[in-house]
Formats: C-alpha cells, sequence, structure tokens
C-alpha cells in the first residue's frame, strides 16, 4: 500500500482528488492501492523536563543544566487521535510519499512519525510550490528521492533540540535569580525571542533617550515661464552639521533676508540625467510582511495566514512560506498559462495583458539565486476573486501586481537638479518628470526606496530651465525645525530588522558572514517569535507601533549579551543551513549547544541580579501586597494571599519614559 502523508487535512484533499482516493474515512481518503493521510501539523512535541525524571518538576538552579540523553516526544494530547490513524496508516504501508509542506518543519512533521513508527520501507518526497491540479500533476510526475531532502530534516531536529536547551534551562536560570532578586514574574529566555525583543527595546531606548537638535532651513517660491517651482537654501559650510542642516539661526535669518531684497534669482547649471528602475522581485514571505504592515496595516501573523488561505483555501497563489523572490529559469515556459489565467480569473486586466511583453525576462528569472523556494506568485490556474475577503483580495492584488511587473517596460524618470543664485545665497531645485510609466503603472503605491526618495519637492516637475535664466522670487519661508527621533518599529519593520541583523552588527567578520544569511529566525518562524512576544507581553501594541515593555526590559537587562545578541543568534541560524547542506552534523551541533548551555548555566549560577522591580500595588479586595505573576495571557497582579484571597488586576502596561539604561546584571558572588 503506498502512504502520502500530508501536514494537513485540505492538503491531503487536494491531493486525494488528484490522485483519484475518492473514497473519504476517518482521517484519510483511499483509493486502489492508494491512501492518503495528514498530520495536522505536529502531531509529537518534545517531552518537557519532567518528563525525564520527577525531580525536574520543582524548579532549582543546582539540577541545571538540564540535558537529554535520548530525546524523547510524544503525542500531542489534542491530536492523539490522529496521530493514531497516522501511525496505523504508515506501519501498513509498503511505500511511503512524503508529502507536508516543503520545507524544514514540513519534513521534520513526516520524519518525526517516520522515526516513531520504526518504518523502513521505501521512501520518495512530493515537493509542492502550489496546491492547484496542475501543479500536484506535475510534482506527483517529479517525485525527489528521500535521502535528497533527509538533510532538512536533521536541520529542523537541531533547531528543536537547541531551542529546548536554551529555553528550558534558562528560563529556569533567570526566573530562579529573579525571585531571587524579588522578581516573582516568569523571565522567559528563548534562541530566537530574546534577541528579536532585544532590538525593539533598544530602538525604544534609543528614542527615549533622543535629544532633538533645533535646525532652520529656507524654502523659496520661484517661478519660470509661468510655472511655480520649490528651492532649498543650500547652507555655507561652517554652519551646518554632517547632515548638512544649518544649525545657527542668524545665519539662516540673514540668508532669507538677503534672498528676499534680491526680487529674483540666476539659474547657474542645469543637469538632468535620465533615471531607470527595473521592476522589483517577486515577494518572499518577508518582504510581503513588510508591504502588507506598511500599505495595508496588517500585522505579520495576518499577512502570513492570509498568504497561507491564498495558497491552500483559494489555490490562487503559490507557497508562501518562501525565502526567495527570484523564480526558476524553467518556469518562463509557463508564463503564458499564468497570464492567461489572470486574464480569465479577472477580465479586467485585459488591456494591461495586452501590452505586456511575454518574452521579456527581468532579473527575477535566476536559478543561482532560487532557493528550496521560489518568489510568491499566481498560480497556473484561474482563481475566484468572489470568494475572498476584502483583505485575502488586496493581498492577492500586490502578489499578482510583483508578478505582472516583471513584464512591463523598466520605470524611467528624468531627474533635474538646478543650482541658483539669489542675493549671494545658493539654492537648490530638484525635479523629475516621468517619462516612461513601465511597472509601476500596477503598482497600488510608490516602493519605499525609490531611487529619487519620497521627498514631495523632489517629485515637482521644473520649468524649462537653462544657465543664465532669470526667476521670479515668490515667497521665502523660514522655518524652525527639529531633528527627529528615531521611529518605532511596526512589525513589519521589525521582520525587516530580522532578516537583516548584519546591519546591526559591529563585529566586521562577523558582520561579512551574516551578510548572505537569514538573519533571526526564517521567513515560517517570524511571524510566530513576534506573536508570541506579544503573548507574553514583553511587547505590546499602540497603533501599528510596538515597543518594549517594563517585563521586557527587566528580561533584556538580566541575561547574558551573548543570549541577547542577534550576532549570535544569526550565527545559529547559519550553522542549521549548514546541516541542511550537509556541512555539520546534527550531533556536533547539538553537543557544542549543549556545552554552551552548560558554560552559561555554570557561569551565572552564582550571579546576583540587580532587577528593577516594579512597583507592588495593594490588592483591592483585601489590601494586602500584590505579587506579578505570568499566565496564559501574559502578566498580572496576584494577591500575595492566594489562595486564600483571589483578588487579582491587570499589570501596567504604559511604556513611560526608559531613556536611561538600567543597571546591568551579574555582579557575580566570589565563588
Amino acid at each position: 500500500m503506498r502512504v502520502f502523508l500530508c501536514e494537513k487535512p485540505s492538503q491531503g484533499k487536494d491531493i486525494a482528488r488528484v490522485l483519484g482516493a475518492g473514497q473519504r474515512s476517518s482521517g484519510c481518503y483511499s483509493g486502489v492501492g492508494i491512501v492518503v493521510t495528514w498530520c495536522i501539523g505536529h502531531l509529537v512535541e518534545a517531552v518537557p523536563p519532567e518528563g525525564y525524571g520527577e525531580q525536574y518538576k520543582r524548579w532549582a538552579i543546582e539540577q541545571l543544566p538540564i540535558i537529554p540523553e535520548r530525546w524523547r516526544v510524544e503525542p500531542k494530547a489534542a491530536t492523539a487521535a490522529q496521530f493514531k490513524i497516522v501511525t496505523q496508516l504508515v506501519g501498513q504501508a509498503t511505500e511511503l510519499v512524503v508529502a507536508t509542506d516543503a520545507d524544514r518543519e514540513g519534513e521534520m512533521i513526516a520524519r518525526e512519525i517516520i522515526e516513531l513508527c520504526g518504518y523502513r520501507g521505501p521512501i520518495q518526497r512530493l515537493w509542492l510550490s502550489a496546491l492547484n491540479d496542475a501543479s500536484i500533476r506535475k510534482a506527483l510526475g517529479a517525485l525527489k528521492p528521500s535521502a535528497e531532502t533527509l538533510p532538512l530534516y536533521y536541520s529542523a531536529l537541531a533547531r528543536s533540540r537547541a531551542d529546548w536547551l536554551i529555553g528550558m534551562n534558562l528560563s529556569r536560570l533567570f526566573t530562579l535569580l529573579g525571585r531571587q532578586a524579588g522578581y516573582t514574574g516568569v523571565l522567559s529566555v528563548g534562541r530566537v525571542q530574546t534577541p528579536t525583543l532585544k532590538l525593539v527595546v533598544d530602538r525604544d531606548r534609543e528614542i527615549a533617550s533622543f535629544v532633538s537638535v533645533p535646525f532652520w532651513a529656507v524654502e523659496v517660491m520661484l517661478s519660470h515661464a509661468g510655472q511655480s517651482f520649490t528651492a532649498s537654501w543650500t547652507p555655507p559650510q561652517g554652519c551646518t552639521d554632517d547632515a548638512g542642516r544649518c544649525l545657527q539661526q542668524p545665519a539662516a535669518q540673514q540668508a532669507a533676508e538677503h534672498i528676499r531684497a534680491a526680487g529674483s534669482a540666476q539659474v547657474v547649471l542645469v543637469e538632468t540625467e535620465r533615471v531607470r528602475e527595473g521592476p522589483p522581485l517577486p515577494f518572499d514571505l518577508g518582504t510581503l510582511q513588510e508591504v502588507c504592515s506598511k500599505q495595508l496595516g496588517l500585522d505579520v501573523q495576518e499577512t502570513l495566514d492570509i498568504a497561507q488561505a491564498l495558497y491552500e483555501t483559494h489555490k490562487a497563489t503559490t507557497y508562501p512560506r518562501s525565502d526567495s523572490g527570484y523564480l526558476p529559469e524553467s518556469m518562463l515556459a509557463e508564463v503564458p498559462a499564468v497570464l492567461d489565467s489572470l486574464l480569465k480569473t479577472d477580465p479586467a486586466l485585459h488591456p494591461l495583458i495586452n501590452h505586456l511583453n511575454r518574452n521579456q525576462r527581468s532579473r527575477a528569472w535566476n536559478d543561482a539565486k532560487v532557493t528550496a523556494h521560489h518568489g510568491i506568485i499566481p498560480t497556473l490556474e484561474p482563481a475566484n476573486l468572489s470568494a475572498m475577503n476584502d483583505k485575502e483580495l488586496a493581498v492577492y492584488r500586490l502578489i499578482r501586481a510583483h508578478y505582472l511587473a516583471q513584464f512591463l517596460p523598466h520605470h524611467e524618470f528624468d531627474r533635474t537638479v538646478a543650482q541658483l543664485a539669489c542675493g549671494g545665497q545658493s539654492l537648490l531645485a530638484v525635479g523629475k518628470q516621468i517619462a516612461v510609466a513601465g511597472w509601476r503603472q500596477v503598482m497600488a503605491e510608490p516602493e519605499e526606496n525609490d531611487a529619487d526618495g519620497d521627498d514631495a519637492q523632489r517629485s515637482q516637475m521644473l520649468p524649462a530651465l537653462r544657465a543664465s535664466l532669470s526667476c521670479q522670487l515668490g515667497n521665502v519661508d523660514l522655518k524652525a525645525l527639529k531633528t527627529l527621533p528615531p521611529k518605532p518599529y511596526t512589525q513589519g519593520e521589525l521582520v525587516k530588522a530580522m532578516k537583516g541583523v548584519a546591519k546591526l552588527v559591529t563585529d566586521p567578520r562577523l558582520k561579512q558572514k551574516l551578510k548572505d544569511t537569514t538573519g533571526i529566525g526564517t521567513e515560517a518562524t517570524r511571524a510566530n517569535i513576534i506573536g508570541g512576544l506579544l503573548g507574553r507581553s514583553y511587547l505590546l501594541k499602540k497603533g501599528r507601533a510596538i515597543h518594549a515593555s517594563d517585563a521586557a526590559f527587566t528580561l533584556i537587562d538580566t541575561v547574558p549579551a551573548a543570549i541577547s545578541n542577534p550576532g549570535t543568534t544569526a550565527v545559529w541560524e547559519q550553522a542549521l543551513d549548514m546541516i541542511e547542506a550537509g556541512q555539520m552534523t546534527l550531533d556536533t551541533f547539538i553537543a557544542r549547544q549543549s556545552a554552551w548551555v552548560a558554560q552559561l548555566v555554570q557561569q551565572y549560577s552564582g550571579a546576583t541580579l540587580a532587577i528593577k522591580l516594579p512597583p507592588s500595588p495593594s490588592c483591592p479586595q483585601c489590601g494586602a501586597p500584590m505579587r506579578q505573576r505570568t499566565g496564559k495571557n501574559g502578566a498580572f497582579w496576584s494577591c500575595s494571599r492566594y489562595p486564600d484571597c483571589k483578588g487579582t488586576q491587570p499589570v501596567d502596561t504604559s511604556t513611560g519614559k526608559r531613556g536611561a539604561p538600567r543597571k546591568q546584571p551579574a555582579s557575580r558572588k566570589a565563588s
């Protein structure tokens, strides 16, 4: 019997339909010699410390580090019934096809079941990038040998065990040390979550400690041949900062007076250059989350859920958890089918699609830059737009636009810079005139990284100017301005920072290593990491912005720098990539992680933490002091007389001012 092992029921249903396995049974579909079943995500989970011994139910520093000699997993209680069905079917299989999601975690979901069942028969891998019928048929005709994707399992297993070692040991260690210092909450430490949290803590501190500097600018309205335009005063050297801003009010006032008295301005030099911009790549998940956060105001998890629905439910787009925006060159042959499908999906595209160059090959088509997955694009078959809700439709249109952009001309514009003299002062006017709209005609909003910037003055159209022309002077506006602090992170910008962690690393050797790696987390996990930090009340939402809570500052000030350093985590991710590539073994990686955790436990087990404790309120029911606790919904205040008194109240989540760094931890006791 040939068993197909899928990840989700919807996935199993789609594959079974194509295979002709139409008989529905409990937890599976069957046909002649074929059974399709599914896992509902991870059916098993790592055993917690108390599963390795009763003594670990009580948290104690002397028990640390906890390092399993033989790693164990156990079925999840919520999906125990499906686990029983899957293990029975795998046990009866004579041939197995792994059909879970085509990524590291998908491989682990299937392989951990195979390991538990002791299955030793032949295994093949179904590698799907889309769940429409044509893509499933194509993948069924090109099954991969089991050995080709087995390293993905080892990489996922390494990630899981490293997370367990760090999370279980260091969360217990620093929570216990925190209790010794009077902090009653849980200090949850994670391999990825803690450095991610530090990014937000550092940004919040940078904002709080920012000292605004006043500067002055002069904006001048000019006109020529009946067309008005704006120019800016160029301050002379000696009164500016590194960014060219005038820091001396008298100099700006004097310049404004001289300009007003002049009455006109003379053009000194005009330079025009034609700028050509190629289209943006199709989306990878991280970039999609960034754009949806900025343009649609979506949380990163919401974007992932929508992208997953477009892939699984609507069959409208390809696999969403991709870390690459590039497309394999072999998919050029599918371009006519994809475009015809888009036209059937939305006939309103007819005028646009008629103008596409179907033979155009943008930079997106590049085999050398395609990873295990390609960019997120529309599928080969028509979709039903009326079945999508408003948010799904908006995300689908973004994905579609980035694909259509590959077949449109470059966006071209003339960028003109004019230097003018007025009353002995130098003025600068910048203009832009679009020559070819190109791919921008399919984009709802300009991309953030325009070559000519987003400043309104830089997008103005200048009249026809040439040297020695005289321009009439209009309004002269002296502006008193202030430098602005950095903006708080949004969820999309935090994902971008997690991906681009190399920019935040100061060590030049480490920075170079990290430039081409994945950064903190993966496309598949970043939304869960941010969601987990929000769920634990380490991160707080205020509109689109996210801020660190007081508990977050306490945690980051408490744990060692090696734990919270984004560079450390990015190096771990690099090691996981090496396991996936067969350049490092699972055992080597876990041995190194175990030794590192043991070293940290030894180093900090005698530490005294200097923790800034939140003021303890009085119980609203009995007046006794309250203690901060952490429940499934985050931190809260609980009466110290519990269970005799069950008074509770929410923790004050206001971010307040946190400019000054808190006392650093770990003045270690003498041994």
